[in-house]
């Protein structure tokens, strides 16, 4: 946190914020919502990746392999159509819902599918996502809004501001919602019957679980735009060394998200300095990297 206060093209010194008022501003005005931002998403994403995995009883399964993205996506692109002038909050209902949709439907199809393969469930999510994605594109085309579009696909902290940034803090909700019922998210994801046999209401609280992983993604999107791979291999690592016991982890899995976005978001302002790398490339290239590990290493 403190590196990132105080990394970036314009030179803050912590002294400089008691002697000079513009640096003050600035400070306020930019690296705090952008660190905070950096911190809610990160632990954010990371969380509702690990409770698709929980839902879907698949260790590859995140918002980037279940089409959640996109969906987001998509309902920005239809607020825009529709509301052309709609504000940040209308957007972000707008991909609340598609997102939420979107899940239930990938859910569903997790249930239908015969085959029970680690890698074949998180390639049906690729290709739904895709299906989506090329869905928005023709829309988007087709209304002359392909540019708006193309700044949701990858991740950017950049223009991260106050007074534009604040839909990210309904991630903290949603944190204490998975925290409260972890447990019951835990013997969801062991099975409807199992689940059942124990007396839970399986279906509301697959519902419950959904809704607030649409929430994370939605608020994520609408402010920072998609970061790949992060709800997929921070709970994977996580648990590979302290193991799958849901309310343990969950702080470590928050605190790690956010940990790796800070230090990607680093590097990305440092590379090509004073230039800057979006945070969604660079996070595509390790998650992608790791992700093909972890397949691997499964097989």
């Amino acid at each position: 946190m403190w590196f990132s206060l105080f990394t970036g093209v314009k030179d803050v010194r912590f002294w400089d914020l008691f002697g000079d008022g513009d640096k003050l501003v600035f400070f306020v005005v930019s690296r705090i919502p952008r660190t905070l931002a950096l911190i809610l998403v990160g632990s954010g994403v990371s969380i509702a990746g690990f409770v698709l995995q929980q839902l879907s009883q698949n260790r590859f399964v995140s918002p980037t392999t279940s089409g959640a993205l996109e969906a987001a996506k998509m309902g920005i692109l239809t607020a825009l159509i529709f509301i052309p002038n709609s504000s940040l909050f209308v957007r972000m209902l707008f991909a609340l819902g598609f997102t939420f949709l979107t899940s239930f439907l990938f859910i569903f199809f997790v249930h239908k599918v015969k085959l029970r393969s680690t890698v074949f469930i998180p390639l049906i999510g690729l290709m739904f996502g895709s299906i989506l994605s090329a869905v928005s594109t023709f829309f988007a085309y087709k209304h002359g809004i392909v540019q708006n579009t193309q700044e949701w696909l990858l991740g950017d902290f950049s223009s991260v501001m106050q007074g534009q940034y604040e839909a990210v803090f309904l991630v903290l909700p949603a944190v204490a919602i998975i925290y409260l019922y972890a447990d019951k998210i835990t013997i969801a994801g062991m099975g409807e019957s199992f689940a059942k046999s124990l007396g839970l209401s399986y279906e509301a609280i697959v519902y419950l679980g959904l809704f607030v992983v649409s929430m994370v993604v939605s608020s994520s999107v609408v402010t920072v735009g998609a970061i790949p791979f992060l709800g997929l291999i921070v709970p994977n690592v996580v648990s590979m060394i302290v193991g799958d016991n849901f309310r343990r982890t969950l702080p470590l899995i928050a605190y790690v998200g956010a940990v790796f976005l800070l230090i990607c978001d680093l590097m990305g302002r440092l590379i090509v300095y004073p230039y800057e790398v979006p945070i969604g490339m660079i996070v595509g290239v390790i998650g992608s990297v790791v992700f093909l590990v972890l397949i691997l290493k499964r097989k």
